[in-house]
């Protein structure tokens, strides 16, 4: 049986493109691999963990586990909680969007969480490999040429974690434009947000098609 671990960070549930393109990718994988695919859950985005756990359990890191206070023994339990959901799995989901030109707070919070277990620090090896999807969500247009070109700041970093960090085999599938829909000053770009939203739902089947073939090669 094959294990799907996804994890969105939208805070959005209606009209989510990052969430949207997750559900085509997991009933593709879903489709490609068998009906008894399980998939495992994590939504940081609608149900964020703590703030204040990751430094909790970070800093218990530094102390011997004998000595823990109960809010360090807490957060480290959450921390490795977390990182079982990830290990466990076969294939991963990362669906998130850009916020203000950066990282969702939530889904950096997890990935300070998952470093914090030692099977996440840099230099450690446990997922490497493991194919992997990270969905991205862009309001406007970021690409060369346009105005603001250079200023996402988040999917850089997100994929010097997932493929530098952390060694998966990681496709990636980029939607820009999302907010055009909504955005009288974007009016003229729908025709082109529609199109692009088209092409991540196929990179989408495509990528779900793929995964059979990563799990038998890595098996």
């Amino acid at each position: 049986m094959t294990t799907i671990f996804r994890l969105d960070s939208s805070i959005r549930l209606e009209g989510s493109t990052s969430r949207a393109v997750a559900d085509t990718l997991e009933a593709a994988i879903i489709e490609a691999e068998g009906s008894d695919t399980a998939v495992v859950r994590r939504d940081v985005g609608l149900d964020p963990v703590a703030a204040d756990v990751w430094a909790t359990s970070a800093f218990a890191g530094f102390v011997p586990e004998a000595d823990w206070s109960p809010e360090q023994a807490a957060a480290r339990k959450v921390s490795a909680e977390l990182a079982d959901e990830v290990v466990d799995a076969d294939v991963l989901i990362i669906a998130t969007s850009l916020y203000n030109f950066g990282v969702s707070q939530h889904l950096k919070n997890w990935v300070d969480l998952l470093i914090a277990d030692p099977r996440f620090a840099p230099g450690t090896e446990t997922i490497k490999g493991k194919p992997a999807f990270l969905v991205v969500a862009r309001g406007g247009g970021y690409g060369e040429g346009t105005p603001r070109a250079g200023w996402d700041h988040a999917t850089g970093w997100i994929r010097r974690v997932l493929e530098d960090v952390w060694g998966l085999d990681l496709d990636v599938i980029e939607t820009e434009l999302t907010l055009a829909e909504v955005t009288p000053q974007m009016a003229g770009l729908r025709d082109l947000a529609r199109e692009q939203l088209a092409e991540s739902h196929e990179a989408a089947r495509a990528g779900g098609r793929s995964v059979t073939l990563k799990l038998r090669t890595a098996a």
